[in-house]
């Protein structure tokens, strides 16, 4: 197993953007590429925009970047992003369609009202070739049910959408705390692999290798049809909920820790079980961990890996529900040890960090005989030593399923935000008066989008 010094390399990104959109220059982003000042262009016919965005990246680790010098082709870029009247694609019956679905997925006891501000901002931001869609399949009590029953309806939802709406050809992910393990849910029922593969474990190959050295999609498979461009999480638990100040409401006390286990599915029923990982009998895998392979269940890390890119955005303190270890896929010993960053990054207040994390070899997660000794002890006889060890076990492996792919961290702070303690629904601007604090993450998460948006351009007329 790697070691956490290896199994995560810290890269700073130190190219700055010029983000040419609402003059927001020099945005610390980690992405190589410019942004254009619109996106309401369709993608090229080809299929280079994934291959094209992970060449780059390996152009920024090796410091070589000297491209970007010429600005011809940043001109060539903001020329090909504006000029899409003779494109054919995204055009229909004389008229501009959009061709790229973006879907926003709310959290726990929430609805669609909850992306108010970031569904006009996007739309403001992103232009005409996006549509953006909230999901409404999962409405308040629904979240309850459970995460795979949650999933699924969310595919069914979005595969409505598809099929109503011709002129799309790309889909992306945005979601919002438990909404992003549903999207991951989702996206497993959604998936497609490559028919030419020899085998699933070829296509699983593939989908690594997509996010190390560059791939086109048709050989990593797609969503609901559609080619997969970015999947974003916004304080999503990826790693459950239990543990050591995993739910920082407890404030990291054994004993509330231990009692929460056993009442989470009465407040919230199955969705209760699964985020504290004691779903189903002893013997079996919990989903949380089981969504971190290929299993029986689905090919969940084939359809992550699928996208060109994953994106944590994970708020280092303040978040009441959930911790920023869960949410940015990193062991206690990983986070740093002293005082988190605290200085926002130029134009985007309360983004302080942006870290990519490559891919890791490894054979994947696995359900270890003490495993299921722990878990029948955790959910019959919870005692402090059961729950710590079995939490240890599991989000080991987790973190071992995850880590296969390449992941790109975004921290945030919001310490010196009037209501701090807000922080959870800060950072999605839950209420635009009340949340507004999050307005610089909106615009860090809009000009991601934009980035990649533009890299297809670019790779098409390169």
């Amino acid at each position: 197993m790697a070691t956490a010094s290896l199994f995560y390399a810290r890269c700073h990104y130190s190219p700055r953007l010029d983000l040419v959109n609402g003059g927001r220059g020099h945005g610390h982003v980690g992405s190589s590429s410019h942004s254009s000042s619109s996106s309401s262009s369709s993608p090229p016919s080809s299929s280079h925009s994934c291959s094209s965005f992970y060449h780059r990246q390996g152009l920024i680790f090796s410091g070589l970047n000297s491209t970007w010098k010429h600005k011809s082709l940043r001109a060539q870029a903001m020329s090909a992003t504006q000029g899409n009247a003779t494109s054919p694609r995204g055009i229909m019956n004389g008229k501009q369609e959009p061709d790229h679905l973006l879907v926003l997925v709310h959290g726990i006891f929430a609805s669609p009202s909850d992306w108010t501000y970031v569904e006009a901002e996007l739309k403001r931001r992103l232009g005409r070739n996006f549509l953006i869609y909230a999901s409404s399949s999962n409405t308040f009590t629904k979240t309850f049910s459970g995460i795979d029953g949650a999933g699924k309806r969310l595919a069914d939802e979005v595969m409505q959408v598809v099929q109503k709406t011709q002129s799309l050809k790309r889909i992306s992910f945005l979601a919002h705390s438990l909404g992003g393990l549903f999207a991951r849910y989702a996206i497993s029922v959604l998936y497609t692999p490559d028919t030419s593969s020899s085998s699933q474990s070829d296509d699983f190959k593939n989908s690594k290798n997509a996010n190390s050295q560059g791939s086109s999609y048709s050989r990593r498979g797609m969503i609901a049809g559609l080619e997969p461009i970015n999947f974003i999480t916004l304080a999503t638990p990826h790693l459950g909920v239990r543990g050591r100040k995993q739910l920082p409401f407890l404030l990291g006390v054994p004993i509330l820790e231990k009692i929460a286990a056993p009442i989470a599915p009465i407040l919230v029923g199955r969705t209760g079980s699964q985020l504290f990982l004691t779903d189903g009998k002893p013997n079996k895998p919990p989903l949380l961990l089981r969504m971190t392979s290929d299993c029986e269940d689905g090919k969940f890390i084939s359809a992550l890996g699928a996208f060109c890119r994953r994106i944590l955005y994970a708020n280092v303190s303040y978040d009441h529900m959930v911790g920023w270890r869960t949410s940015s896929i990193r062991r206690e010993t990983e986070l740093v040890k002293s005082r988190p960053p605290r200085r926002s990054l130029d134009g985007y207040k309360h983004v302080v960090d942006v870290e990519y994390c490559p891919p890791v070899s490894a054979d994947g997660p696995h359900f270890p005989p003490e495993a299921a000794k722990a878990k029948e002890a955790a959910q019959n006889a919870a005692s402090t030593q059961t729950t710590v060890e079995y939490h240890e076990i599991m989000e080991e492996e987790m973190i071992h399923g995850l880590q296969q792919l390449g992941w790109k961290k975004v921290d945030v702070s919001f310490h010196s935000a009037f209501w701090p303690f807000f922080a959870h629904n800060n950072i999605h601007v839950k209420n635009e008066w009340l949340h507004n604090a999050g307005v610089g993450v909106i615009a860090h998460v809009a000009d991601n989008l934009k980035q990649q948006e533009s890299s297809a351009w670019i790779a098409a007329s390169l």
